[in-house]
């Protein structure tokens, strides 16, 4: 909008005329009292301002916008009749005006004029718009930048707060461990000792005394049984409460742990009449002794769960994979071992899958099966502690494949050392 300032109502018609007729909107004022109330309340793009009018002239109008921050942008074209000597204009461009035109004007040059300057006004305006902007961008990004590099040291500061507590944590970690395996230790053994002892005097007593005692002998019988399944849960759980410890992993034939097992468990394997064939494998960095418990249990179990006037067959192969998945595709020169334990024993139903290798969880009554439901707890402990993972395929009657896939070469000795 354009303000025209003139203390004559005729010069204010007809310029105004000239600039509605040109699509502009016009606003005004008759005197530079009237003028400055107006520039306070509204936003002009260009003031044509008069200089010859009573009370404050127009070099004074335009000084006293000059003092306003909302207007002093305005540019000001210079009217007059009467002020037309060097002196007069030298004080309108000084007073803030951005041109001089004297009366009597050309009409289509004043509309060039104003058309150029009001363009020029608005695009200062945006300029100034735009500017403003900027300037709240960057004060908006400085405080984001403050507040969070403030929440950058409150966090680090919460994680030096916490990874204290969780070394503090660590520390009393490991001394309640080696007080609980010093415990398990000398409980075991106090434990096994008097058991022993009943084993020992049971089958005495048997033995010796009781066999013409057909009910005293059944009485025995269940004393002994119940004593030896007492030492062997106590042996199963010391063996749990063991897999705490920290212990080395080293480079280690699997063939051969595996070999060395089936020659303990020769006796068992020719009771059954198995038949047990192992492929290759390739060496693993393990701990050589938590893996022998792992093909251990998971061979006992095929030897103690299988079918009824069938001999039990079992399958050991091993092949390389590239990623630490059960279904991982084969991969020649994979960083995974994946192997896999097959049976043609009883089988289960494979919803209870994650039940198996929970610790005392059993499939089967202790009538049937005899066991103390640790075993595949233990070898599960053990395989999250190769930073392997294990999981087994099955149904009723159709024999289990237990399927583990192992690091060929833990990273730098495994983080749980």
């Amino acid at each position: 909008m354009i303000l025209i300032v003139d203390d004559q109502k005729e010069n204010i018609f007809s310029l105004k005329s000239l600039l509605e007729l040109n699509k502009f909107k016009v606003d005004t004022a008759c005197s530079g009292e009237e003028a400055l109330k107006k520039i306070l309340k509204n936003t002009y793009a260009l003031i044509v301002l008069d200089v010859q009018m009573p009370g404050m002239d127009g070099f004074e109008v335009a000084e006293a916008i000059s003092g306003y921050s909302k207007a002093r942008d305005i540019p000001i074209i210079f009217l007059s009749a009467v002020n037309t000597d060097k002196k007069f204009i030298t004080r309108g461009y000084t007073s803030g005006g951005i041109d001089y035109v004297t009366k009597p004007f050309d009409s289509d040059l004043l509309l060039l004029k104003v058309k150029n300057f009001y363009r020029l006004s608005e695009q200062n305006q945006k300029l100034n718009t735009i500017q403003k902007a900027l300037e709240d961008e960057i004060e908006f990004r400085k405080k984001a930048e403050n507040q969070l590099q403030a929440l950058n040291q409150l966090l680090e500061q919460k994680v030096a707060q916490r990874t204290d507590e969780l070394q503090k944590s660590n520390i009393e970690l490991e001394a309640s461990n080696h007080e609980l395996q010093q415990y398990a230790s000398i409980a075991s053994h106090d434990l096994k000792e008097p058991l022993r002892k009943i084993q020992v005097f049971g089958n005495l007593i048997r033995d010796r005394f009781l066999d013409d005692n057909e009910e005293g002998l059944s009485y025995m019988n269940r004393v002994i049984t119940a004593s030896e399944r007492m030492t062997s849960l106590i042996n199963d759980l010391l063996s749990y409460s063991r897999l705490s410890v920290d212990s080395l992993f080293h480079t280690t034939n699997m063939k051969e742990v595996i070999e060395n097992i089936l020659f303990d468990m020769e006796l068992i394997i020719q009771e059954r009449g198995a038949i047990i064939t192992i492929g290759d494998i390739p060496p693993l960095e393990v701990i050589p002794g938590q893996m022998r418990q792992v093909f251990q249990n998971i061979i006992s179990n095929a030897l103690k769960f299988f079918k009824k006037d069938i001999p039990p067959v079992i399958e050991i192969k091993a092949e390389t994979v590239a990623e630490k998945a059960i279904d991982a595709l084969p991969a020649p020169g994979g960083g995974y071992c994946r192997i896999s334990i097959r049976d043609n024993g009883i089988g289960f139903n494979e919803i209870y899958l994650d039940k198996i290798f929970t610790i005392f969880q059993r499939l089967n009554s202790r009538e049937e099966y005899e066991g103390t439901g640790i075993g595949l707890a233990i070898v599960k402990k053990i395989i999250d502690k190769h930073n392997g993972i294990i999981s087994a395929r099955s149904t009723e009657g159709g024999g289990s494949t237990f399927i583990m896939v192992l690091p060929i070469r833990q990273q730098l000795n495994s983080s749980k050392q």
